[in-house]
């Protein structure tokens, strides 16, 4: 034992020697291009292509390295047997990773990709204003030289498109809502978030289930039809208007759209905008996949239907261009926001800078908007949110009653299916008279409901008889005033007739 350790020890000092001897005769220079020249031998004979994908690109983050490492987490929990978790920031799933050195091979068009996972410490750090992490870490993608041209670009931009539908489903949804008078905030965001947590889903609206349906076929078509708007050489996005009574579940209705797409939703408030620029800047941020919206847009500024407005004197500007509010310090700060510059944010050049967004303004009276903003382009689909019908008083009653399907034969639902549409009562109403009920039974709660459906449609009943009433008296009390007025005409004009008479006479007898 003790020869081959003095073998191995004269071996090794020989190495040391002839290598002391090479870095003197030779340059480093020629050492640097012999070295090369063997690593372009090599590659020329190697039927690989390697690809490094680091994580800092200089003093930037390289977005490429997170989108490979959020796309390989799907198939890295079942083939590694080392991993990394993370979660990140406002999601909702974990992330799995690679560890160090580790590899994990993935298809696509049946070609094949070995990814490997590499982290290194950085030998010095030079200055930066921006802080660089301690360790280098970097994927290296190696694929068949034949499969070069199958793969790239096609198979990174699939990468990217799949970590970002899967940053958007495990990212938790957000509420938005504009920072007052626009201003940034820290980051120079000028909205401000929390978590969405509305439970409202299509199949808990109440609503008529073939409109359910009709909506739910236009989301459809508007998520999966990036080609289609593309084809057409429009923007892509879409407009819905949602208009009728109070309490009719146009709230309800725009988170359960967010909850079926999976988008972010921005409340916009007007009243805090004062400018078109403001409003522009408000939609540059924004991002993809999200639901702009305006609630009483008819109450927001002045932005009403400008064919029902008295002439404006010719002193004072357009309606559209008055302000439409000020400071609450009435200082000169005033609103100078139009109704030219809301158009262009809906239909506009600027409304082109994104995509897959989708605006929706509410409103109880929609003859009270201007033509120009709801016309199709600007809201496509006009949605009415009616009064409760039977089918939507079902929904409700499953909701908070747990009401079997088997159970719409029962008399006491034949007599609501009467009722309803007469009482005119909003899903609001209907559903505050179940939660106050729900704890004395299924079929205590119904009948409380019945009795309150009846008693609003018998008061229903006594307003019309006495709005009938009053036109009536109204309508006599207008008769006697054209009679009044019309009894004076008749009695002059049969005292011209008498003096006319007297005067023919008096000319006979002369």
């Amino acid at each position: 034992m003790k020869e081959v350790w003095t073998s191995l020890a004269s071996i090794m000092g020989v190495f040391a020697f002839f290598q002391s001897i090479l870095h003197a005769v030779f340059p480093p220079e020629l050492r640097f291009a012999v070295a090369k020249l063997f690593h372009r031998l090599f590659q020329c004979f190697s039927t690989y292509c390697y690809f490094d994908i680091t994580e800092m690109d200089g003093v930037n983050t390289n977005e490429l390295y997170h989108a490979v490492q959020l796309y390989l987490s799907r198939s890295a929990s079942m083939a590694a047997s080392r991993l990394s978790l993370s979660r990140g920031l406002n999601s909702s799933a974990f992330t799995f990773g690679l560890a160090n050195n580790d590899r994990l091979v993935d298809s696509f068009r049946g070609a094949s990709a070995t990814w490997e996972h590499a982290v290194t410490q950085r030998q010095s750090q030079t200055f930066s204003w921006r802080p660089v992490p301690e360790e280098k870490r970097s994927f290296t993608l190696r694929i068949k030289k034949k499969d070069k041209t199958l793969l790239l670009p096609a198979y990174l931009d699939h990468i990217m498109e799949t970590a970002t539908e899967l940053r958007r489903r495990n990212q938790d949804r957000l509420l938005y809502t504009n920072s007052r008078g626009g201003s940034m905030e820290s980051r120079g965001f000028p909205w401000e978030s929390v978590p969405f947590k509305h439970p409202s889903t299509f199949d808990t609206l109440a609503m008529d289930p073939a409109r359910k349906e009709l909506i739910l076929a236009d989301l459809n078509d508007f998520a999966q039809g990036k080609a289609f708007y593309e084809k057409t050489g429009r923007a892509w996005k879409r407009g819905y208007l949602l208009y009728g009574p109070p309490g009719t579940g146009k709230s309800s209705m725009i988170a359960a759209m967010a909850n079926y797409l999976g988008y972010d939703i921005y409340d916009l408030e007007l009243t805090e905008v004062r400018t078109n620029s403001e409003l522009r800047k408000l939609l540059m941020k924004t991002t993809s996949k999200s639901i702009i919206v305006i609630e009483d847009i008819d109450c927001s500024v002045s932005l009403t239907n400008r064919s029902s407005k008295k002439p404006t004197p010719p002193c004072e500007p357009p309606s559209d261009l008055r302000p439409a509010g000020g400071t609450e310090d009435g200082g000169g700060a005033a609103s100078t926001m139009t109704l030219s510059g809301l158009l262009n944010f809906t239909d506009g050049l600027w409304s082109c800078c994104g995509s897959e967004r989708i605006f929706v303004f509410t409103t109880n009276h929609i003859e009270k908007l201007d033509p120009a903003l709801v016309r199709s382009g600007r809201m496509d689909m006009h949605v009415f949110m009616s009064y409760c019908s039977f089918q939507a008083l079902t929904i409700l009653m499953k909701n908070y009653l747990g009401w079997e399907d088997g159970e719409q034969s029962d008399e006491l639902m034949r007599e609501l299916a009467e009722v309803v549409d007469e009482a005119e009562i909003t899903p609001a109403d209907v559903s505050e008279i179940l939660i106050k009920n729900r704890r004395r039974g299924r079929r205590e709660a119904a009948a409380e409901l019945l009795e309150a459906l009846k008693a609003r449609v018998d008061r229903r009943k006594k307003e019309r008889k006495g709005s009938l009433s009053e036109q009536v008296v109204v309508e006599e009390e207008e008769e006697q005033e054209k009679r009044a007025l019309e009894s004076p005409k008749e009695s002059t004009g049969q005292l011209m007739h008498s003096c006319n008479a007297k005067e023919d006479k008096g000319a006979e007898e002369d």
